[in-house]
C-alpha cells in the first residue's frame, strides 16, 4: 500500500507551514501581547482558534468521528482545492471523476493547472467502477466521487465504491453535501478501514447554513494534518465557529427539517410526474429533484417569467432537456407545480 506522503507533491512534504501566534500559543492568559491585536472591541479584536478545537468537539460527537480526523473549510469548495493542491502536481498528475457530477471538481483542478479526466455514469446515473478504474493511470492522484451525486440525486452503489477504494491505489473523495436526505449510512463509518479516503460534508444543505460557509472534511489525521498544513491560518472567523456551535444544540430541529423535506420530496415528485409536459421525475436521495421535460430552456425562461427560479441542466452530460427543482416548502412546491401546470 502506498504511504500516504508518497502521494503529496514534494514542495508541499517540505513546506514549513505559517506558524500564527494561536499556534504557538494553547490556553488561559490574563494578557495577551503576542499577535499586535488591538486591545479594543473585545472578544472580536482577538484572532480566532485556527483549528476550531470546541467546534470540532462538538461536531466530532454528532458525527461519530475523532476531532483529529475533521477540517473545517469555508463551505466544501475550500477543502476541495487544497486536496487537489496537496496531491496533484500541476501540469503532471490527473483527477479522475465521474460525470455529471458537481463542476466545481473541475473548476478547482482547471484553477491548479491539473487535467481533469471524466467517465461517463450509466445511463440511469449509476456507476460503473470497472470503467472509472480504467481511465486511471499512474499520474492519477485523485478520484472525486458525490454520493447523494448532484444534479442527478441518485446514490452512488456501494458494491462500487468498494471496488474503487480497493482498487484504487490514490486519493478518493467522496462529497457527502446531501447525505442527510439518504436512507444510506455515511462514508465515514469507513474511514479507519480506507486511510486514503476523504469524505466532505457541509451544514449547507440539511442544517440550513448556506450562507454560513461552513463545510466538513474526513480523514485520516495524516491527511488532515496535510490540509491543516495548507490552509490558511484563520479560514472559519469566530463568528461563524460560534454560530455554527450554537446551532449544533438543535440538531433535533435539523432532523425535522429533514423529515419534512423528505416528505415533500415524494408529494412533490408524485405531483410533478402528473402534469402532461413532464417526461420523468428521476428517483431521489438528495433535497432536489431531476425532471426532464421536453424543451428545459423555454420552460426555464417561462418559469422565470412568473417569478419562479429552478436550475437549468440541459447542457450537462446525461442531462439534456432536465431542470434540477429543490424541494422546498409545501407552499413553494405549489406555486411550482401550478406554474407548470400553466405552461
Amino acid at each position: 500500500m502506498i504511504e500516504i506522503s508518497e502521494l503529496v507533491r514534494e514542495n508541499i512534504r517540505n513546506l514549513k507551514p505559517y506558524s500564527c501566534a494561536r499556534y504557538e500559543f494553547k490556553g488561559e492568559a490574563s494578557v495577551f501581547l503576542d499577535a499586535n491585536e488591538n486591545p479594543m472591541n473585545t472578544p472580536y479584536n482577538r484572532y480566532p482558534d485556527p483549528l476550531q478545537e470546541e467546534l470540532k468537539a462538538k461536531i466530532a460527537g454528532i458525527k461519530n468521528v475523532r476531532p483529529s480526523q475533521i477540517m473545517l473549510g469555508v463551505g466544501s469548495d475550500e477543502p476541495i482545492d487544497l486536496i487537489i493542491r496537496i496531491f496533484c502536481e500541476p501540469k503532471e498528475d490527473n483527477i479522475v471523476a465521474i460525470d455529471p457530477t458537481y463542476n466545481m471538481y473541475r473548476v478547482c483542478a482547471d484553477i491548479n493547472s491539473v487535467e481533469y479526466r471524466t467517465v461517463l455514469l450509466n445511463d440511469d446515473y449509476s456507476l460503473d467502477a470497472a470503467r472509472l478504474l480504467a481511465a486511471v493511470d499512474e499520474k492519477t492522484k485523485v478520484i472525486f466521487l458525490c454520493s447523494p451525486n448532484n444534479p442527478t440525486g441518485n446514490l452512488m452503489d456501494g458494491g462500487e465504491v468498494m471496488k474503487i477504494l480497493n482498487g484504487f491505489e490514490g486519493i478518493t473523495v467522496m462529497d457527502e453535501a446531501y447525505i442527510d436526505f439518504s436512507s444510506r449510512p455515511s462514508w465515514l463509518e469507513a474511514l479507519d478501514e480506507h486511510p486514503r479516503l476523504i469524505v466532505l460534508q457541509t451544514f449547507s444543505k440539511a442544517w440550513g447554513l448556506a450562507s454560513v460557509r461552513c463545510g466538513m472534511a474526513f480523514a485520516s489525521e495524516r491527511i488532515i494534518g496535510y490540509l491543516n498544513q495548507v490552509k490558511y491560518p484563520y479560514n472559519i472567523n469566530m463568528l461563524t465557529q460560534r454560530f455554527v456551535g450554537e446551532q449544533l444544540a438543535h440538531e433535533g430541529r435539523k432532523n425535522g427539517w429533514v423529515k419534512m423535506l423528505l416528505e415533500q420530496r415524494e408529494i412533490f415528485a408524485g405531483r410533478l410526474a402528473a402534469i402532461p409536459l413532464v417526461e420523468k421525475v428521476n428517483p431521489s436521495d438528495a433535497n432536489f429533484l431531476l425532471v426532464k421535460v421536453p424543451d428545459a430552456n423555454d420552460i426555464y425562461n417561462r418559469l422565470i417569467d412568473k417569478g419562479v427560479v429552478v436550475r437549468n441542466r440541459n447542457n450537462v452530460s446525461l442531462c439534456l432537456g432536465c431542470l434540477r427543482i429543490t424541494v422546498g416548502t409545501a407552499e413553494e412546491n405549489e406555486i411550482l407545480i401550478n406554474a407548470l401546470k400553466e405552461l
